[in-house]
């Protein structure tokens, strides 16, 4: 089963930007479904943002909190995800995780936004 590790969080002021990586252990060709997820203190996780690949491209979706400041995206020939986030807001704080269909879940990586 592949293997997904995050990394790219950090401590960054509002209205910085960070860029989240999702590294595989294995080729992440056949995944249709990749997921970024993220859990606030003392919140439940929830969905960030989802990046579908198929014969005629890749389609994305949002969390409506996020629309317009994160972009989702997949680099299968180096088999990694990304999350790029601008414009963040201390609201953001929170771990992130990558996630694909029946996949386990990760150690996850830690975004703080805080001045």
């Amino acid at each position: 089963q592949v293997q997904f590790v995050e990394s790219g969080g950090g401590l960054v002021q509002p209205g910085g930007s960070l860029r989240l990586s999702c590294a595989a252990s294995g080729s992440i060709s056949s995944i249709v479904a990749m997921y970024w997820y993220r859990q606030a203190p003392g919140k439940q996780r929830e969905l960030v943002a989802v990046i579908r690949s198929g014969g005629s491209g890749s389609s994305t979706n949002y969390a409506e909190s996020v629309v317009g400041r994160f972009t989702i995206s997949r680099d299968d020939a180096k088999n990694t995800m990304f999350l790029q986030m601008n414009s963040l807001k201390p609201e953001d704080t929170a771990v992130y995780y990558c996630k694909v269909p029946l996949g386990v879940w990760g150690q996850g990586t830690q975004v703080v936004v805080s001045s």
